[in-house]
């Protein structure tokens, strides 16, 4: 299949560097939709995995740590490389890596085929989050936080479906229903072609326009120092985050002695909530200033999460959505924030950041399914509660449009 001239209008915008291409927006949204729903129905089926193998704490830790590890440690080598070599199609490669992943969770029949399984689904993720997000942000016609938030949020959606699908489909059905959702896989792999398609014809048409300005708006090393203050923020989101995609689901149930189907749907809850609040940091972030979006939104929660540990089983589902919704804010905020302190490497910023926001979930995954081992689940979150106090930092990102003005 050719791209034509009316192909490419239909998908976006024959200038798409002027105007917001929002058919591209939708269509990688939606790839990352259904990359990350797929994506999430391992952490999803862990009590099913924990039954079925017998696994420990520390060895669902250990599947989330090597999903995560391939999901991060290959994204910062992906977005350097696409920066010089843009790759248009490989958003397809990506979707088929998955596409593998799930036909081997679905019929492994030991713990080190479930560990294959979740390193496939890693590597589809890292070739996938550098190149897509470069998409976006070329088709955002300059509305850099509305392209990011629209991007992430089609992920965070899909995560959110990941506890549902399990607890509607594969508990009454099984592990091996994992590989009904090979097929979103293959639709993905259709729309993301076709967006590589777009790209390519984008390239061509912007073939003779000068290269990005790849000047640093702040001396060298208050571009590193912020670019460190960003990760220390990361660092507590995710860990934050880790606690709740990997444990929540056993955290209600030890804790208050719900069902596994009503764990899951307590987990959707709270991941909907993410997706909730993705979608709307961004957008702000365009109005008011991506610096004051990141210190509400880590900064913001820690007062409840230090009430969560103490909650009831009513009032923890609403902390959670809170919680979920002001946390998600931060990520497009941070992203958009870091692509202006390095501009022209957007594929490395974003290689850079999802990559190491899935290397400190799987690391902490790892780390707190020891806690949980030794000490309870619920030590967990009285830990982690205290993470959001790190958001603080802020206080040290530069006020960029003092710079730019």
């Amino acid at each position: 299949m050719t791209m034509n001239t009316a192909d490419e209008t239909s998908l976006g915008s024959n200038r798409p560097s002027e105007t917001t291409a929002i058919n591209i927006i939708l269509a990688v949204s939606f790839g990352h939709f259904l990359n990350d729903m797929m994506q999430s129905l391992l952490p999803a089926i862990y009590p099913i995995l924990k039954t079925n193998y017998s696994l420990t704490f520390w060895q669902i830790g250990l599947l989330t740590f090597v999903f995560q590890l391939t999901a991060s440690i290959l994204q910062p080598v992906v977005g350097i490389y696409t920066d010089k070599r843009p790759m248009p199609y490989s958003l397809t490669l990506a979707m088929a890596c998955t596409f593998v992943g799930l036909i081997v969770l679905a019929n492994a029949h030991n713990f080190n085929m479930l560990l294959l399984g979740a390193a496939l689904v890693g590597l589809g993720s890292s070739i996938f989050h550098p190149e897509s997000s470069r998409v976006a942000r070329l088709a955002s016609g300059g509305r850099h936080g509305f392209a990011q938030s629209l991007f992430q949020v089609g992920g965070n959606i899909g995560s959110s479906l990941g506890p549902l699908l399990a607890a509607f489909i594969v508990l009454p059905f099984g592990q091996g229903s994992v590989s009904w959702f090979s097929i979103a896989a293959l639709i993905g792999m259709y729309v993301l072609w076709r967006v590589g398609q777009w790209y390519t014809a984008y390239r061509l048409a912007n073939a003779k326009r000068p290269q990005a300005d790849k000047a640093l708006p702040l001396p060298g090393k208050k571009v590193a120092f912020a670019i460190g203050v960003l990760a220390v923020l990361i660092f507590t989101k995710y860990i934050y985050l880790a606690s709740f995609t990997s444990y929540y689901t056993f955290y209600t149930i030890s804790h208050f002695g719900v069902s596994v189907q009503t764990s899951q749907i307590l987990l959707f809850l709270f991941l909907g909530s993410v997706a909730a609040g993705t979608i709307v940091g961004g957008p702000i972030g365009d109005k008011i200033g991506t610096r004051t979006v990141i210190w509400v939104s880590i900064l913001g929660i820690l007062p409840f999460t230090l009430i969560l540990p103490y909650a009831n089983l009513p009032l923890t589902a609403v902390l959670t959505m809170v919680i979920g919704f002001v946390l998600a804010s931060a990520f497009p905020a941070i992203i958009v924030f870091a692509q202006e302190l390095l501009p022209g490497r957007v594929g490395m910023v974003s290689g850079l950041f999802f990559g190491f926001a899935f290397g400190i979930a799987g690391i902490a995954a790892a780390l707190l399914g020891i806690v949980a081992d030794a000490k309870s689940i619920e030590y967990v979150y009285h830990v982690c509660s205290f993470l959001p106090a790190l958001g603080l930092t802020a206080i040290f990102l530069p006020k960029l449009h003092k710079h730019k003005a």
